[in-house]
């Protein structure tokens, strides 16, 4: 059985809430009373010990259990020497996800998100209002993935909004960059972008996939603005909702956003799919901040997961 059966194995167990609190307590309280059971008789000391013995089986399956989870997201910020921002998702500001999308041979799960301000290592940052997310990937067959395996340059992860075209808002211009790192054969992936919550009376997503920039070859955009992959779209891919709060939503934000990008509102909203597809700006390359903690250093494109 692989680590993958197994955790869906254990997802299977029908352990109450504080189970673990409690079986804990359990051994605690038969360390603590050596004297009580000495004095009891060889069938007691038996039904004791066969007691204590269930109980530090449970908890070795539950510990166990626990040692092949995905690293939380503020364990991820510490290990990429995010402090403030590993902080930041044990906030209750943070929102916690945790769903997972099968493609291909990969499993991606959007970990959480959190915004704020001042919550990154980058000095240009600390001004400035962010959105932060982590994913992950791992084989559906348990093998180990190394971080050559899923390069950011080829694996994009990046967010799209209902109603603007996905080749005009996206990383390249929301001025994303990404950190990846590898632990115990999985992949994990730290989004920083500008303040999402601007776009929430919208549908914002975020989408992994294997390629470039978001095009009409990898993307729709329905009348309606929905945005979906385009029909037939090959290699790994993902499309997560992202639970921002509308009441958050400020119109006057992301139309300055539009007038400061330098482009014309057209190229924004646009046409749905089928109409001509503008170029992408020159502006596309982005900083991507990498594996090294508090420098930032050039990479072509983010990653995104699929």
């Amino acid at each position: 059985m692989n680590w993958n059966d197994y955790k869906k194995a254990v997802d299977g167990l029908p352990f109450d809430p504080d189970f673990q609190a409690r079986t804990i307590e359990l051994l605690r309280r038969q360390a603590r009373e050596p004297s009580k059971k000495e004095c009891m008789t060889m069938k007691r000391k038996t039904i004791q010990r066969c007691v204590a013995i269930a109980a530090a089986i449970a908890l070795l399956t539950v510990s166990a259990y626990a040692a092949v989870t995905w690293l939380s997201p503020s364990q991820v910020a510490d290990e990429l020497g995010q402090t403030a921002l590993a902080e930041a998702f044990e906030s209750e500001t943070a929102v916690f996800i945790n769903q997972s999308v099968e493609t291909g041979d990969y499993r991606v799960t959007l970990a959480g998100l959190v915004s704020g301000r001042g919550l990154s290592g980058w000095q240009q940052d600390l001004d400035q209002s962010r959105t932060y997310a982590v994913a992950s990937v791992e084989r559906l067959d348990g093998a180990a993935l190394s971080a050559d395996d899923l390069p950011p340059s080829s694996f994009i992860l990046t967010p799209l909004v209902s109603g603007y075209t996905p080749w005009s808002l996206n990383n390249w211009t929301l001025d994303a960059g990404v950190s990846s790192m590898e632990r115990d054969g999985v992949i994990y992936y730290l989004l920083d972008v500008e303040n999402l919550e601007k776009f929430a009376d919208h549908t914002v997503y975020l989408a992994f996939y294997e390629g470039g920039s978001p095009s009409q070859q990898s993307f729709t955009m329905a009348a309606d603005g929905t945005i979906a992959f385009a029909e037939g779209y090959e290699g790994p891919h993902a499309l997560f909702i992202l639970p921002l709060d509308a009441g958050r939503a400020d119109p006057d934000a992301v139309e300055k956003f539009i007038a400061d990008s330098g482009f014309d509102r057209e190229w924004f909203v646009g046409q749905p799919s089928g109409a001509e597809e503008p170029p992408v700006p020159e502006s596309g390359e982005q900083d991507a901040p990498g594996d090294t903690a508090g420098q930032k250093t050039e990479d072509s494109l983010p990653a995104v997961l699929q």
